[in-house]
């Protein structure tokens, strides 16, 4: 399975490809979408046209993204989740599947604790990719973004094929979690 990680940015959007096979994690490609310094509409343009690209040059089996939090300043938080919106639109548009996960499942996911810096993320994801370089902050997260939606697709997965065992129980599978 080929998986395309997004981190959505106005200026800078990161994106990361993966190859998954068993346990086994490959690196494929990363880097950013940069925008021009323009009006609004413009930079989403060149976010949607960039993941577009990304798309169709890797030909990646699903995506991940990272989800939006709230920050400090509403303004900045409502261009982010712009940015993020007009990502999303390039990966339905061409028909992948996305999964969403926010920093704190990230991090847990690359690192092992959800408080991790960003240094930590990127020294992580160049040990489990044996990447030969360190990339890119941005590249970086994006990356994270996928190797997060492995392991999380392994357990959905096992989850998902129980489903009939867990109804039985009074018990489902809702947003990766058990229910009851």
């Amino acid at each position: 399975m080929k998986i395309l990680g997004i981190d959505p940015g106005l200026r800078i959007t990161g994106f990361g490809v993966i190859h998954k096979q068993g346990n086994k994690l490959t690196y494929i490609a990363s880097g950013t979408i940069k925008t021009p310094e323009a009006d609004l509409p413009q930079r989403l343009k060149t976010i949607v046209t960039g993941v577009a690209e990304v798309i169709q040059t890797y030909r990646p089996d699903c995506a991940a993204i990272e989800k939006v939090f709230v920050n400090v300043n509403p303004q900045s938080t409502l261009l982010l989740g712009q940015a993020r919106g007009a990502a999303i639109c390039a990966l339905v548009g061409a028909d992948l599947s996305v999964a969403e996960y926010t920093a704190l499942q990230v991090k847990q996911a690359v690192v092992g604790q959800g408080k991790a810096q960003k240094q930590q993320v990127q020294d992580m994801v160049q040990r489990l990719l044996a990447l030969s370089g360190m990339p890119g902050r941005d590249a970086a997260d994006a990356l994270g973004v996928a190797i997060c939606h492995a392991h999380n697709s392994d357990v959905l997965g096992i989850l998902g094929g129980l489903a009939p065992a867990l109804a039985k129980k009074g018990l489902r599978v809702r947003r990766g979690r058990l229910v009851g």
